[in-house]
Order: structure tokens, then C-alpha cells, then sequence
């Protein structure tokens, strides 16, 4: 609460500079409103848990990170309910999840019309979630030791296997170092690509976070610009490479480096596909121009499989196969312990090798091989855990197709498949009616909540939610 204040009072700044005419007022008092909400809310959960015992295990880190989602999504949402009231409860709410889930998903239109203090906070707060309010709160107070572990592996989707007990608060802070420095230097190199400050800085916040949100309605593809979308791509890709292994760059841990399956997983993944796409969109007519069809498809399939969901072209109007293959992009994602969404290149990679294993024994019985990742020995329990959350997402995904065709009457299957494909994977832009030059505005309040809570179990992995539904959960440990 206490870093929510300090974005809104930043963005009430914004406000002060930027904001001109009628519209002044009404954003001041909206940010000026929300600092004051979060302030109270920051002193009232301090002083309900001043004596609170010291003992911190998984399931508190779970509904910290749980609850504190939830709390600062609700809280989020009060800018766009005073300043853009015509979007509705359910509209400010999803507004402020996509953001800070980053999946970048939007009811709201004409961007270009928005006060410029409401864009700021749009994109600022997709760069909160993307390291994860949480991981900054962890980085800042040493008192929770052995919990900063736990947090951080649970809400950054992050491995600490590598994190010394001792260090892991040090080890985060670092991260964090490095999430600042590609800030900066995305800033930069945006500015220089032709952007003014004002949309370099939002843009720099969407595309370190895989978030997506523009300060324009056409996305990226309004500029008009090579270089832009060239930056774009390299920090796109940046931010969706595991962060600790960054730090093992910036050390000179080639070999570390080297030896890393996923992230030669997920480079071989996205050169196939934009060759592949690049191919198609040629050969079926949609783009006869090598270079344009080249910068297209590796800008389109960069910022799907990344889920930054940054739109160059309106890539629903391509053909089946283009589209199907981002479709898988989009479920994959990008790399463990980094800002992108997806279920993550590590996990694919060794269900792929589980899978590969089981044929074998099919025909050899007594066969022992062991599923390794990064010249590591996985245990049981690690490849159990990747099958079940599998399971689990396949099921949760399956259930709430079902459920979003039952709310959305007019929509056809596709766009109800698409919207929550997109938003529980934390794209944003999908097919059909909710392509990348559409918004999800004409849904129902129930399916925008439905929607809401998809991309916060996304976001979070299914488990800091999904715990909160358990009775155990909230037994006394007495």
C-alpha cells in the first residue's frame, strides 16, 4: 500500500505538468484520493499486525501474496472509476488487474482522448506488477529472513534454488538493480528510436514489464517506426529471460549461461516461429514484401510469446496458420523468473521430455532415465509438481471457457475462448472480437470479473489464489 501511495503520488504529479483545462481537476482529486486510500489502508494493516508473531512459513507467503494482489488491484482501480466513470465497477476493476498483472488487456477506448496522468498510471502500474509489488516490498524490509525466499519464489515464478538463505534478500535487491538499469535504458533507447519523453517512459513501462499498454489506441504500429519497433524487440526480450540468469551474465557465468536448457529452449521456439510466420504471411499473399513481412512477424511473434501483447500489425486478419501458431506462443510464454506470463518455457520442456520417456517405456518397461534441465537432475517431486500445475491449467482454462460461453450469450465460442486465453495467460490482444485492435468493453460485469481473477491466477501461478479457497489454509497452527 505504502508503494501504491508513492505511485499515485507520482502520477498526481504527472497530473500537475501534463494535465491541461476541465480535466485537471478531476485527476488531482482522483490521485489525491487514492494517496489517501492507500496511507490508510498501509496504517490500518500495520497497526492490525504491530504484535503480530515473527514466524513467517509458506502459506503466510502465499496469502500475502494472494491477498496483497487482490488488495492492491481493488485499490488500483479507484484512478480509473473517478476519472473514467463510464467504464463501470467491473471496468475499473479489470482495467486495474490487467495492469498490474501485466497482461495488458483494456476496456478503454480513444487512449489519445485519456488524461495523460491516466496513462502514466496505466503503464506505471504494469511496471509495479512486473517485477511484483511484493518482490519490492520483500527487497525493502529485512525483518522477514527466511520468508523473503518463500515470497519471492512464489510471486516472481522464480527458482531460488541458486539464493544462499543468507543472501536472498541481497540476491533480490540485485535484481531489482538490473529491472532498473533495462528501465533506464529502454527510456533511452525509445527516445532516441523517435518517441517523445512522455511515450518513451510509458512505453519503457509496458515493455521491461511484458505488459503491453500503449499511450495510443493502434499500440506500436501508430508510430510508423522501424527503430521503435526494433527497440521493442530487444527489450522485449530481455525482460522475458530469467532475471537471476541475467545476474550470472553480468557475473561472467558463461558456462552457467551455456548450459542453460531454457533459454536455448526459448530462443529456438521464437527464431522457428518467426521464420515460419514470416514464410506463411509471404507465401499465402497477406504480405508480399520480404523485409516488411520479416520486421512484421518477428516484432508480432517477439511480443506474443513474450506476453507483452504490443500490436505492429493487426495480425487477426492473417491466416489459420500464423494465428494458431501464435496461439501456442501465447500458452508457452516466456522464461522462468522473468516479467513474461505463460506457463513458461522450463515447464514445456520437460513435459516434453516426460512425455518422450513415457512412449519409451512403453516398449521398455524397466527403463530408468533421469528428466534433466540445465545439466540438473530433476527429483520426482519437481516433475510432479510441473505435471499437476499442467493439469490444473488445462482445467481451470477448460472450466472457464465453459463459464465465460455462459455469461457472453452474443459472443461467438471464439471470442470467448480467445478472451480468456488471453487474459489467463496474461497476453491481452487475442482473436475474434477481442483482437489487437479491439478492447474487452462490451463484456458483461460478471465476465469482466471472471476475467479479472484469470489474470491474477495467471499471473501469480494458480497457487496463491487457489490456497485461499482452503479451509486448511486459514486453520490455526495451534
Amino acid at each position: 500500500m505504502v508503494i501504491l501511495a508513492l505511485a499515485f503520488a507520482t502520477c498526481y504529479a504527472v497530473t500537475l505538468l501534463l494535465d491541461t483545462g476541465s480535466e485537471e481537476p478531476v485527476t488531482s482529486n482522483a490521485f489525491l484520493f487514492s494517496i489517501a486510500i492507500s496511507i490508510v489502508a498501509a496504517l490500518g494493516l500495520y497497526f492490525i499486525g504491530r504484535k503480530a508473531s515473527s514466524r513467517f512459513f509458506r502459506r503466510e507467503a502465499l496469502s500475502i501474496i494472494g491477498l496483497g494482489w487482490i488488495l492492491s488491484s481493488l485499490v488500483g482501480c479507484v484512478p480509473y472509476l473517478l476519472i473514467t466513470p463510464e467504464i463501470g465497477i467491473a471496468g475499473a476493476i479489470f482495467e486495474s488487474v490487467s495492469g498490474l498483472t501485466t497482461t495488458g488487456a483494456s476496456v478503454l477506448t480513444n487512449l489519445e482522448e485519456l488524461p495523460k496522468s491516466l496513462l502514466f498510471w496505466r503503464s506505471l502500474s504494469q511496471w509495479i506488477g512486473g517485477m511484483g509489488v511484493v518482490v519490492f516490498f520483500v527487497a525493502i524490509l529485512g525483518f522477514l529472513g527466511a520468508g523473503a525466499k518463500l515470497l519471492y519464489s512464489n510471486e516472481a515464478s522464480g527458482s531460488t534454488s541458486e539464493f544462499e538463505e543468507s543472501r536472498v534478500q541481497s540476491t533480490i535487491l540485485k535484481l531489482i538493480y538490473i529491472y532498473a538499469g533495462l528501465s533506464v535504458a529502454c527510456a533511452i533507447a525509445y527516445r532516441l528510436a523517435g518517441m517523445n519523453w512522455f511515450d518513451s517512459i510509458c512505453h519503457m513501462f509496458a515493455t521491461v514489464a511484458s505488459g503491453g499498454f500503449s499511450t495510443r489506441s493502434g499500440s506500436i504500429m501508430d508510430f510508423h517506426s522501424p527503430a521503435i519497433e526494433m527497440v521493442g524487440i530487444v527489450f522485449m526480450i530481455l525482460a522475458a529471460i530469467s532475471f537471476p540468469l541475467i545476474l550470472s551474465m553480468l557475473y561472467g557465468r558463461w558456462n552457467r549461461v551455456k548450459s542453460n536448457t531454457e533459454l536455448i529452449g526459448f530462443f529456438l521456439i521464437l527464431g522457428l516461429s518467426v521464420v515460419t510466420i514470416a514464410g506463411v504471411i509471404i507465401i499465402d499473399g497477406t504480405d508480399q514484401n520480404l523485409l516488411h513481412s520479416l520486421r512484421s512477424s518477428t516484432f508480432q511473434t517477439v511480443s506474443i510469446m513474450t506476453t507483452t501483447g504490443f500490436a505492429s500489425e493487426d495480425f487477426a486478419q492473417w491466416s489459420a496458420l500464423p494465428q494458431s501458431l501464435l496461439l501456442v506462443l501465447m500458452v508457452i510464454g516466456g522464461c522462468s523468473g522473468s516479467t513474461a506470463g505463460g506457463i513458461k518455457v522450463n515447464r514445456l520442456i520437460v513435459a516434453l521430455r516426460l512425455c518422450a520417456l513415457t512412449i519409451e517405456r512403453s516398449f521398455r518397461s524397466r527403463v530408468v532415465r533421469q528428466v534433466r534441465m540445465n545439466n540438473r537432475v530433476l527429483s520426482e517431486q519437481a516433475t510432479q509438481d510441473i505435471v499437476m500445475y499442467l493439469i490444473l491449467t488445462g482445467v481451470i482454462f477448460l472450466f472457464s471457457v465453459q463459464l465465460a460461453s455462459l455469461f457472453e450469450t452474443n459472443f461467438q465460442m471464439g471470442t470467448n475462448l480467445s478472451a480468456v486465453h488471453a487474459c489467463f495467460f496474461n497476453i491481452g490482444p487475442g482473436f475474434a472480437e477481442v483482437g489487437p485492435t479491439e478492447t474487452y468493453a462490451p463484456f458483461h460485469t460478471r465476465t469482466k470479473l471472471l476475467l479479472s481473477l484469470l489474470m491474477i491466477m495467471g499471473r501469480l501461478e494458480l497457487y496463491a489464489i487457489l490456497a485461499l479457497f482452503a479451509p486448511s489454509l486459514w486453520r490455526s497452527l495451534d
